[in-house]
């Protein structure tokens, strides 16, 4: 047998991990990746701040906005293979007044809904969506300020239920305008509905560019959650490792 050239003995000693690397950066910029819930609270109860979470790229289809460097690379707007998420998805999208900040919220309107808070209530398409009390308790946020929320399961008119968090139904975005989702849209808000900047100040965020979609929020596959803030979420060790693998409902 024919000894080995140099190239030949580095390339079998890097092959593997090159493969490795190629395949997991494909996973990366096809498939999934991961995202940490820092420093924003506007998903609370559903994340906490620290949780890193899974996102699924391939949901809805690719867009500029969901591959690594697209923007640079691509100008072509619109998305490949797209879909339209459901309501009630937890979605990660770019700021479409500033793309490069990356946001995670809830879909609460699709193209041509009509969506309006009236008193705290979600209106969706004229009815207003039911919530059930679940309890209420006091927390103190990451900037120090003890707060007193209540826990509601609302549900949306498919019937899929999701846990909010008010702290008054009299607040700045508690009576709003009736919202039309224009084409090519979708009105996404915090779960925390009194501590959560979205599509209900079109000002800031606004209606959200279906283009503008990363993918959508799967599991918390681990937290750096602070575990001494009140909430009755549970920690070994001052690890929240009841939130590990945990499903995003």
């Amino acid at each position: 047998m024919p000894e080995k050239t140099i190239s030949q003995r580095i390339w079998n000693f890097a092959k593997e991990p090159l493969i490795i690397m190629v395949a997991f950066l494909c996973v990366h910029s096809f498939a999934y990746a991961q995202y940490e819930i820092w420093p924003s609270e506007s998903m609370v109860p559903t994340l906490e701040v620290g949780d890193r979470v899974i996102v699924s790229k391939y949901a809805y289809g690719y867009s500029r906005y969901s591959i690594p460097f697209g923007r640079s690379l691509i100008s072509a707007k619109g998305r490949v293979m797209g879909s339209l998420p459901q309501r009630g998805d937890v979605v990660v999208f770019a700021d479409p007044k500033d793309p490069s900040r990356v946001m995670i919220k809830r879909v609460i309107g699709l193209p041509g809904d009509e969506i309006q808070l009236a008193g705290g209530r979600l209106v969706h398409n004229g009815q207003i969506l039911p919530r059930i009390f679940k309890k209420s308790y006091r927390y103190r946020e990451p900037a120090g300020d003890m707060v007193s929320v209540v826990e509601y399961n609302e549900k949306n008119a498919q019937g899929r239920g999701y846990h909010i968090a008010e702290r008054t139904d009299r607040g700045r975005l508690d009576n709003t305008r009736l919202y039309r989702v224009p084409a090519g849209h979708i009105f996404a808000m915090g779960d925390n509905r009194d501590n959560s900047a979205d599509s209900r100040i079109l000002s800031a965020i606004g209606y959200v560019p279906i283009e503008n979609i990363i993918g959508r929020a799967e599991m918390i596959v681990i937290s750096l959650y602070g575990c001494n803030d009140g909430k009755d979420i549970k920690c070994w060790f001052g690890v929240p490792f009841s939130r590990f693998f945990k499903k995003i409902i």
